[in-house]
């Protein structure tokens, strides 16, 4: 079972991408979580995907969530909201309705930062995802709050709390793209 991780981050040194390479390390057997990065997706624009189609970065993305069983998203929080990178890919993603790679996938998310911990951020990307037609896994939510707090310098959760919640959050990911 192949777990496509996005991180909303585009920081080369993120505590959200570092929360999707534990969840590979916890991931169940026979399950792998693949980390996508977002950094080359250019910004959505009509004209262009009108007149050129799927710029190459968006293609590889699109197809990189088609070739996945289920998508984990982590997302860190901008003014209450996801950020504006992950925003962008996914209205990518969601064009070609029927095509959409989201119509259908089963999603997990989870974020890291702020007082918080990315609850709001999460609230409105469940919004968007549940408009592009995913299928979101409600009933385990993973918000890492103050990140320094959280991770050491090696960018490696030191609470085992929050490696329990993502390794639970993933575990729910699985079985619901087996029984969805």
């Amino acid at each position: 079972m192949k777990i496509l991780g996005i991180s909303g981050s585009l920081r080369s040194d993120s505590f959200n991408t570092a929360a999707l390479r534990v969840a590979a390390d916890v991931a169940p057997d026979g399950v792998t979580v693949e980390v996508h990065p977002l950094n080359d997706i250019p910004l959505y624009n009509f004209d262009v995907e009108e007149e050129v189609g799927f710029p190459e970065p968006v293609a590889v993305l699109r197809q990189a969530m088609a070739d996945a069983d289920g998508l984990l998203i982590a997302s860190p929080e901008y003014n209450y909201s996801m950020t504006g990178a992950l925003k962008n890919a996914i209205d990518w993603a969601s064009r070609g309705g029927s095509d959409s790679p989201l119509k259908f996938i089963p999603t997990a998310m989870l974020g890291v930062g702020g007082r918080f911990g990315t609850l709001r951020a999460q609230l409105h990307l469940r919004e968007v995802m549940l408009h592009a037609q995913a299928r979101v896994v409600d009933d385990i939510q993973v918000y890492i709050p103050r990140s320094d707090a959280e991770f050491d310098d090696d960018r490696k959760v030191t609470s085992e709390r929050y490696v329990h919640q993502i390794e639970r959050l993933v575990a729910a990911l699985a079985e619901l793209i087996n029984h969805g």
